[in-house]
């Protein structure tokens, strides 16, 4: 499952809490209390999009405020956040079942689009610039042999160009042509990058990888001087095939998918990042 939940004891300290999930022989989520239960709640993670584990998170939640406690969820990643139009709106049903939890903060991670955000009660939104500073680039922060951000398409606009001003770094565009009536995609382009040094390549979530495989081709520059950063990793298919395009993949373990082993990429744990100056 990727639920867990954080609590604190009498003591002061923050724990894992013994809360276990289990589910009935019927088929019905269910949460085990111990028989000397004394936690306080203090917040659920979860991660990827098993509805199994938003179950959980509404029986949680339940506990908490029959506790007299404030129900608070770090979900990174928002499911069904890329179904953002159409029929069915994925969003809004996943939003729904979110909403349904009566939760009082929910904490979200470079979401895909600013649509299912707008959507979600009691929401607040961690931006990806400071968390991947970190994770790329080091405590230093200092950019080394970096010399831009690669934008992959005009929807990347906004979270590229707050990394970019972050690192100090400018920004290089691209954009891919999609056939709208298959939705594959026909080609991409990339204006000029400099002859030398390291360019990232700066996204929300890769799939299956196909978007960053005919990106880096565009670019064509060797695998040693691209990096990519996904703020959510599902790797999903033919996605260790990054590894012949990106010398080095950073992702964070905002789901399941991220540590694919064939893929290889360097995982970042997003709670510390969520829980600073949102768990009150």
């Amino acid at each position: 499952m990727g639920i867990r939940f954080l609590a604190k004891v009498e003591a002061g300290w923050q724990i894992i809490s013994r809360l276990e999930v289990m589910k009935f022989p019927a088929g019905e989520v269910h949460i085990k209390m111990p028989e000397d239960y004394a936690e306080v709640p203090l917040a659920a993670y979860v991660t990827g999009a098993e509805l199994d584990d938003y179950m959980a998170l509404a029986q949680w939640a339940d506990i908490v405020h029959q506790q007299g406690e404030k129900a608070i969820a770090f979900i990174p990643y928002l499911p069904g956040a890329r179904q953002d139009r159409g029929k069915p709106f994925g969003a809004k049903v996943y939003a729904d079942l979110i909403n349904a939890a009566g939760l009082d903060k929910v904490v979200c991670f470079d979401p895909h689009s600013h649509v299912m955000p707008e959507l979600i009660n009691n929401l607040e939104i961690v931006n990806s610039d400071h968390v991947l500073k970190t994770a790329v680039l080091g405590r230093s922060g200092y950019p080394g042999d970096y010399v831009g951000v690669i934008c992959p398409d005009e929807g990347a606009h906004e979270r590229t160009e707050r990394v970019a001003k972050t690192l100090n770094l400018p920004v290089f565009y691209a954009k891919k042509h999609r056939d709208f009536q298959t939705g594959k995609l026909t080609g991409f382009e990339c204006e000029p990058v400099p002859e030398t040094g390291r360019l990232l390549v700066v996204d929300d979530i890769c799939d299956g990888g196909g978007t960053f495989m005919g990106l880096a081709d565009a670019i064509n520059v060797d695998r040693e001087r691209l990096t990519l950063w996904v703020s959510h990793g599902v790797f999903s298919g033919r996605a260790n095939q990054l590894t012949e395009k990106y010398g080095q993949i950073y992702t964070t373990d905002s789901h399941p998918g991220a540590t694919r082993a064939d893929v290889g990429a360097r995982v970042t744990p997003l709670l510390p990042y969520l829980m600073v100056n949102h768990l009150n």
